[in-house]
């Protein structure tokens, strides 16, 4: 039947000459109608095992990927404190990063990728390993730079920096999906607010970050194989300070929100030493926004608002107030700020000893507020991306290098490096 109507329509348009063009359109209009839904009943089912078969070949070659991913992990409950890895085969060299131990023998490692450095512009780089090449902005690079010489014991020259940036820059593009839909997870808060809470609340850490948008040089990430050359010391709920100021600035999950908020409960119920969390998180209105956050109904304000360790909260106004976008490591400098369209909300959760320590009073909390007025890190000529070095270490400096003893001592095995090797 489809094959005579198309023989039909086309027939009939080579021989009618001088026929205006709506009657061509018309005809083949005429034909789409008749014969799609011919189309369709015929390909249904051939269209539907194709579909079929790459689902189950889909879930399998996931099952195998995962199934061998697992097996090059062991398990630090079945393994020895004693353990020797084999020798003569790989070289065995420790590299403290952070909180985490790296250890070349634990895994077989195979030859580490060669990258080129290319010089695009006055302000960004290029990565490139074989033809997949990387951008980064050379402020960042020199950012990623100043961290790797500041955490990393095995590479003092430097020789393996630019394959860990290709890694890092490429783990985080695949994770952000080319940093088209990443705002919500990857975000930061302004430089401005950053120094506004390190000057007021003693803060020098960060619960949530990456080495592309922290500011403090001692920060909790997602992926701490690579992130750890970096500075970072692995996901927060993993970590177990025991004093300290700390910036909370989870991403945009219910869960995730909900997780942090538990752990950092836990954390103040377990100590008697100052401990102090500032937690930024987004505030929704369920009758105004109309998107489908605002399904979530905030439902980490209300547990927030109710927890036995608030000590204050203030709630700045939708777009009077700015983040840092995501992709701010490739992205100039005039388009990093992104002006934000719902309110933030922030709360001080501290023990007795930590209130006392950082108590946030109107002055700070003004402070802080006004640290966060669009435009603030605008008016500024040079904009840091690191915090600066302190000669005195403050308290809170030291609790972070006491949590990290804490972490390693409570640790049974060091977790081995497990940097990729290849994009």
């Amino acid at each position: 039947m489809v094959k005579w109507k198309a023989d039909e329509t086309f027939t009939w348009l080579r021989e009618t000459v001088g026929a205006p063009y709506e009657a061509f359109q018309e005809r083949l209009t005429h034909l789409k109608e008749t014969v799609q839904p011919l189309v369709h009943e015929a390909a249904k089912s051939s269209v539907e095992g194709i579909c079929k078969k790459i689902s189950v070949l889909s879930r399998q070659y996931a099952r195998q990927s995962r199934d061998s991913h697992l097996s090059l992990f062991v398990d630090p409950q079945n393994v020895k404190k004693d353990y020797i890895g084999e020798s003569g085969r790989y070289k065995s060299q420790a590299a403290i990063c952070g909180e985490y131990q790296f250890k070349e023998d634990a895994l077989p490692q195979p030859q580490k990728p060669l990258v080129d450095y290319l010089q695009q512009d006055k302000d960004t780089v290029l990565i490139k390993h074989k033809s997949e090449p990387v951008r980064i902005s050379l402020n960042y690079l020199h950012k990623l730079d100043a961290l790797y010489k500041y955490h990393v014991t095995d590479d003092k020259k430097g020789e393996l920096f630019l394959t860990r940036v290709y890694c890092l820059v490429k783990r985080y593009n695949a994770f952000c999906n080319e940093y088209t839909l990443c705002q919500s997870t990857q975000g930061s808060i302004p430089t401005s607010v950053f120094e506004s809470i390190q000057r007021n609340f003693g803060v020098s850490f960060e619960c949530f970050s990456s080495p592309f948008n922290c500011y403090f040089r001692n920060y909790c990430s997602a992926f701490a194989d690579i992130d750890g050359f970096f500075g970072s010391s692995g996901t927060f709920f993993e970590y177990r300070p025991i004093s300290g100021s700390f910036e909370l600035n989870p991403p945009l999950c219910d869960d995730l929100i909900d997780a942090a908020v538990t752990h950092a409960e836990c954390l103040l119920a377990g100590t008697q030493e100052p401990l102090s969390f500032i937690m930024f998180v987004p505030e929704f209105d369920g009758g105004k926004e109309k998107d489908e956050i605002s399904k979530y109904d905030c439902l980490w304000i209300k547990r927030l608002q109710n927890s036995v360790w608030k000590r204050k909260q203030v709630t700045i106004p939708a777009f009077e107030h700015e983040y840092r976008s995501a992709a701010q490591h490739i992205l100039p400098k005039s388009e990093i700020p992104l002006r934000s369209h719902h309110a933030t909300a922030i709360f001080w959760l501290q023990n007795e000893a930590g209130f006392e320590e950082w108590k946030p009073t109107e002055e700070k909390v003004d402070s802080l507020i006004d640290a966060y007025r669009p435009g603030r890190e605008r008016e500024r000529d040079r904009q840091d991306l690191l915090s600066p070095e302190r000669q005195n270490p403050h308290q809170a400096d030291k609790a972070v290098a006491a949590a990290k003893a804490v972490s390693v001592g409570n640790s049974a095995i060091q977790p081995p490096s497990a940097m990729p090797t290849n994009a």
